[in-house]
């Protein structure tokens, strides 16, 4: 059996057509805003996981000890020690352990100027964590580069470097490419490789000082079911009397960064949600409106023994039927602009048909509906609170 009170709240709808789709567009807009916001942090959450995840076996050792090292204007701090390192390398069993030199200088590709980290590493534990795309390992002076400043300056296999700042006074040490790292992306080790150029670590003690001083060690576990059980083993024996190290591993990091990415996410559909609330507002006009301009109906619908709760129904059904029509065309477009978004935002979209990507739509569309109900409460609740008498007599 039909109801009635849905097709008089329809035929409202269809007699205010131009009105009831502005309003409809706000919820539009609000849906859309919340949905392609809620895919765009999700696939920021699952790209940076999923690249974190690939060093979920490292544990990264930094010291609060500072030094000062000269050479090129380097500065090296939170240096770990060559007695330090060999109990690391004592506690970390068969694992293997990789200690980094690390500093932060400029450089220069012919006219061009650029700024990157220089990692000072044993070409030995080169293949342990990064991989080489194109050329072979470093020999004698010949260093590795990242991708993105492979990228960045046009460099190949074979490309020469001016390493530090162009001062006329200082003669600077020229390298040569012998191979390009693939793209890593963000990692959770501490090493910043794709825009750095890694070199060998005693052309790097030559030139910025720090002999058997390490800035990093990272241990890179065989199992990972044994991380926790290393990290307490080298706890225990290089931090024995003293705090001397700083032990973190990967999961750690991921944890705080996917934590941290969940609220600006959250923050971004809060902005988003702004929308929402400005077409609120247009829904509450938009029902007061139809109230106003249907008042002798109410009169006579309450007059011929209509109950207050049927009279309240047709106004949210009118509500409904707005907010239903603005929540499907917001769910349709937010697909095709959360696509769009995500796309030109990452770079990639291989993550956003997963379900937990797509399930903001819907979440979207079910807010864009509530709030259009919500808007509804008010105005429905005004019409059937009417005196019959003084609606009859309304012009």
């Amino acid at each position: 059996m039909r109801d009635i009170f849905f097709d008089l709240s329809v035929r409202s709808v269809r007699l205010n057509f131009l009105r009831s789709l502005l309003a409809s567009i706000g919820i539009v807009i609000g849906v859309v805003a919340i949905s392609s916001m809620g895919m765009l942090g999700t696939n920021m959450q699952l790209s940076v996981k999923d690249q974190l995840s690939a060093n979920v076996n490292t544990i990264m050792l930094t010291s609060d000890v500072v030094k000062t090292s000269t050479g090129l204007g380097a500065v090296s701090s939170n240096t770990i020690d060559s007695s330090t390192l060999n109990d690391i390398k004592g506690a970390s069993g068969q694992n293997d352990v990789v200690p980094i030199h690390h500093t932060s200088t400029q450089f220069s590709v012919g006219d061009q100027n650029g700024r990157g980290s220089i990692y000072g590493l044993d070409p030995d534990d080169v293949p342990k964590f990064l991989t080489i795309e194109d050329g072979s390992n470093m020999r004698g002076s010949d260093v590795l580069v990242g991708a993105t400043i492979a990228s960045n300056f046009n460099l190949v296999v074979g490309s020469t470097i001016k390493i530090g700042q162009n001062c006329a006074t200082v003669t600077r040490p020229v390298v040569r490419v012998a191979g390009i790292l693939q793209a890593r992306g963000i990692a959770a080790d501490g090493v910043n490789a794709d825009n750095a150029i890694i070199v060998p670590d005693d052309w790097y003690t030559n030139h910025y000082g720090g002999l058997d001083q390490y800035d990093q060690v990272n241990v890179i576990v065989q199992d990972v079911d044994t991380i926790n059980q290393t990290e307490a083993a080298i706890d225990k024996k290089v931090n024995r009397n003293t705090d001397v190290v700083r032990i973190s591993d990967a999961s750690s990091r991921l944890s705080t960064i996917t934590s941290t990415l969940g609220t600006i996410t959250t923050f971004i559909m809060a902005i988003g949600g702004i929308s929402l609330v400005v077409a609120a507002v247009s829904i509450f006009n938009v029902m007061m409106m139809s109230v106003k301009e249907r008042v002798q109906e109410i009169g006579i619908l309450l007059s011929i023994g209509t109950e207050k709760s049927e009279v309240r129904r047709m106004f949210l059904y009118e509500a409904l039927i707005l907010g239903i029509i603005g929540a499907v065309v917001g769910g349709i477009m937010s697909f095709v602009i959360g696509y769009s978004v995500v796309n030109a935002m990452i770079g990639t979209t291989q993550y956003f048909f997963q379900p937990a990507s797509l399930i903001y739509i819907p979440y979207g569309m079910v807010i864009g509906v509530v709030v259009c109900v919500v808007s509804g409460l008010y105005p429905a609740w005004a019409a059937s609170n009417m005196d019959p008498i003084d609606a009859l007599r309304s012009e």
